[in-house]
Order: structure tokens, then sequence, then C-alpha cells
């Protein structure tokens, strides 16, 4: 059997916990942050976790 190709793409934007659930970082925080509150910018801040058939497959992809 090959050895399995991994997305390097991927592991730049999610990451694996030790227990194997997908974390990803929040979007909308690169510019316009006058416009946004501060609770909203702190809370856009904190890594979010990815469930469902689409954390299913990220793992699949980055060989976890």
């Amino acid at each position: 059997m090959p050895k399995l190709k991994i997305r390097k793409s991927l592991l730049k934007r999610f990451r694996i916990t030790k227990n194997g659930k997908v974390l990803r970082r929040g979007a909308f925080t690169g510019h316009l942050k006058a416009t946004k509150s501060k609770k909203r910018l702190r809370n856009l801040k904190k890594t979010k976790q990815m469930t469902g058939f689409f954390a299913k497959k990220l793992r699949k992809a980055m060989g976890r």
C-alpha cells in the first residue's frame, strides 16, 4: 500500500487535538475591525470546534 499523502494546506488551517477533535479559527478577523464590537472580536479570536461529516473528512485528509 502506498504512503498516504496528507493535505499540507489543511495542516496550516486546522488543528487536531489528541482526542481527535478538529479545531479551526474564526473568520472575519482580517480587517474592518473598527465596526465590530470588542465582544464580537474577542469571541472571533477563540478557536471553534468542527463537528459532523466535514470534520470526519478533514481528519481523513490530514491522515489522522
